[in-house]
């Protein structure tokens, strides 16, 4: 794990990668020495990049339990994280129609036709996978760096949540829906698909886990 960038970036890049994934879940402990010793690193990094998902909210420090876990989102937690997306990736969505070339279109089209394939052969991982890099590609689109930045442990938060999808034809259909508003530089069209995107979400994901 060498280069650029920082050791404590990489692994903090791994960790949100297996917990986005489903590979780490709500709950699951991170073991300091078992992380650096997978990496080939020393536990500094480790321990630095625990504590940078722990600002971003995705692990938590449990005195109680002596340890580090992922974190576990209660009902309350879950509607103020669509409440922000609500607005933020409408915001995205109106961007990208604006500022999109037809190379970004394409790359995002791909995306789409991906995860509608991978629903087609049943393969859930890959549909789900192909899903939440359509999200990041919209926010990309969007060119704010801001944005960004502030959207991306949102979903790290959420991905996990996203795998318990019941509801994959309709969300295939309005990315598909979505990306067509964007392509066609659409941007009040493209903002309104993604909010009407995001509010099913939310009826989904609270549907699903019954809190």
């Amino acid at each position: 794990m060498s280069g650029e960038v920082p050791l404590r970036e990489r692994v903090r890049r791994e960790l949100l990668e297996r917990i986005s994934d489903g590979r780490l879940r709500p709950g699951d402990r991170l073991f300091e020495q078992e992380l650096a010793g997978e990496f080939g690193v020393s536990r500094v990094p480790v321990r630095e990049a625990i504590r940078m998902l722990q600002s971003e909210g995705l692990v938590e420090v449990a005195p109680h339990r002596r340890g580090v876990f992922v974190r576990s989102l209660d009902r309350h937690q879950v509607e103020e994280l669509f409440d922000v997306r609500e607005a933020l990736e409408a915001l995205a969505a109106r961007l990208a129609a604006t500022r999109a070339s037809a190379a970004d279109v394409e790359r995002l089209g791909a995306l789409a036709a991906q995860a509608r394939d991978a629903l087609a052969r049943g393969d859930v991982d890959t549909m789900s996978r192909a899903n939440t890099e359509f999200h990041d590609g919209v926010v990309a689109l969007s060119g704010n760096e801001l944005l960004a930045s502030v959207l991306e442990p949102l979903h790290g938060r959420l991905a996990w949540l996203f795998r318990l999808n019941l509801e994959p034809e309709r969300v295939c259909r309005e990315h598909a829906e979505l990306h067509t508003a964007i392509a066609g530089g659409e941007p009040d069209r493209a903002a309104e698909l993604a909010l009407a995107h995001v509010r099913a979400s939310r009826d989904m994901v609270l549907t699903r886990m019954a809190f």
